[in-house]
């Protein structure tokens, strides 16, 4: 079955290099901060994942391997209640 979406979704790709990872998830605010929720594909050139998003600001991490990291390719973050900080998209 197709997945449609709403014409106010935008199609936002994430990707994370790391080919020793067994696998890569990422949890935000769009998905209830769920870190088994939206895996990564693996792929020869690294993993990757794909998000419909509406407008917004999101905050988000990656999981790898159990273990919450930044993604490398966002400078915008914000503070969080643990102590690190959380990545911020503008969609």
């Amino acid at each position: 079955m197709k997945r449609v979406e709403n014409k106010s979704s935008q199609r936002v790709s994430f990707t994370y290099h790391s080919p020793d990872a067994a696998e890569v998830f990422i949890a935000g605010t769009f998905n209830d901060w769920d870190p088994r929720k939206n895996p990564f594909k693996k792929y020869s050139t690294g993993w990757k994942a794909v998000k419909y998003l509406a407008h917004g600001i999101y905050e988000y991490r990656f999981i790898v391997d159990g273990i919450w990291v930044d993604d490398p390719a966002c400078q915008n973050r914000r503070p969080n209640q643990y102590g690190s900080e959380n990545c911020v998209l503008e969609v």
